[in-house]
């Protein structure tokens, strides 16, 4: 017994399969396996190789500069400043443009504030008091403006007052902004190209149409400012000419909108303009300002000819051919009424060394036929 068993397992050792191709004449099955054939070759020309494009080498690591340039001028007539123009120098925060840059649309303006003595600003909850004791000296107010000296002011017979401060005095006394965008038509400045839906490849952009794209209001977001951001989306085909490779654009609005959040909605920060005078002693023009911050992001892909990724992508059709071969042996030889017919035919054992008579029988041709359905 086990000497049969080794002798057989020493015989399979020595085995070797070939393929032997069986044309089975079957409707059903052939019109399967062209359907399949079909599917795959649709699969590889329509969407491997002209949607994806995988006969190009990808590259996604974009590499860009951006340059920005804000042009224009506006009028202002308000109470702290009169009237003054402002251009680019005044409302372009930095001069350099980059990939971030502001506009100021609103200003809180305290001039003439000098280091001295004065009375914080009664809308700091920590400033209110009613007896100096509540303002221990030294102490700097919390979200205030100075140091207090221990002294509580109050005005007229109120018993409620702010704590003296030392500070830059007068202290801004406004909390919210009032605007001071003109609604003007006249757009006559502007060169005739200008970014839109009939020209989505020119590089002039109009600020109140940025701020409509995002889905905001301009007089809104001037009023209290925001973060908007620009998004360029590069996809270029460097088989085709450098022309055809043109960015796409995409606005967005970055800070908070909802309503009450005075933590994050909109945008604004403070500087000052600092002078001396007869006698030396230095004051400035305390300045909040209001605007617009643009961030530009850029992303992208380009792609050329690679014999490589063809190559392989060709291979991997090729393969999928073999995939639909399968399928439909395993229907022809499992799934269908004849399929022990079939199965019998195609898997068939040869021996070496037998010896026949010369005579070819009935049952050989049969063999040699093609096998039908």
């Amino acid at each position: 017994m086990g000497q049969a068993g080794c002798k057989s397992l020493s015989r399979a050792l020595f085995d070797y399969k070939t393929e032997k191709y069986v044309i089975a004449k079957n409707k059903k099955v052939g019109l399967l396996y062209r359907l399949l054939q079909v599917s795959i070759l649709t699969y590889l020309v329509v969407w491997v190789f002209l949607v994806k494009k995988g006969y190009q080498d990808i590259d996604t690591s974009l590499q860009s500069s951006i340059i920005t340039k804000v042009k224009g001028v506006t009028f202002t007539n308000t109470s702290d400043l009169g009237e003054r123009l402002w251009d680019v120098a005044d409302y372009v925060i930095p001069p350099q443009g980059e990939n971030i840059f502001f506009i100021i649309t609103n200003l809180i303006v305290t001039p003439n504030q000098r280091q001295e003595t004065c009375a914080e600003s009664e809308s700091i909850p920590n400033a209110v008091c009613y007896e100096d004791s509540d303002c221990p000296p030294g102490e700097p107010v919390i979200t205030g403006n100075g140091v207090r000296t221990g002294r509580c002011l109050q005005s007229g017979n109120m018993q409620r007052g702010t704590c003296e401060i030392f500070a830059w005095c007068p202290v801004e006394t406004k909390s919210r902004p009032e605007t001071n965008v003109l609604d003007t038509k006249d757009r006559d400045f502007l060169k005739s190209c200008r970014f839109g839906p009939k020209n989505p490849y020119c590089p002039i952009f109009r600020l109140g149409s940025v701020v409509s794209w995002t889905g905001s209001n301009f007089q809104e977001i001037a009023l209290k400012g925001g973060v908007i951001g620009i998004q360029i989306e590069w996809n270029c085909d460097l088989d085709k000419a450098p022309s055809e490779c043109n960015p796409r654009y995409h606005f967005s609005r970055l800070d908070s909108r909802i309503p009450g959040n005075s933590v994050s909605s909109g945008y604004n920060f403070r500087f000052a303009k600092y002078y001396r005078d007869e006698a030396g002693v230095e004051f400035r023009t305390l300045m909040k300002a209001y605007g617009i911050r643009f961030d530009v992001m850029v992303n992208g892909r380009a792609g050329k000819f690679n014999i490589i990724p063809t190559i392989i992508n060709v291979a991997s059709g090729v393969a999928l051919m073999g995939v639909g071969s399968f399928f439909c042996d395993l229907v022809l030889i499992y799934f269908i009424k004849k399929s022990h017919f079939y199965r019998n035919k195609k898997y068939e054992e040869a021996r070496s060394g037998h010896q026949g008579n010369g005579k070819v029988n009935v049952e050989q041709l049969r063999d040699l036929q093609t096998v039908e359905a």
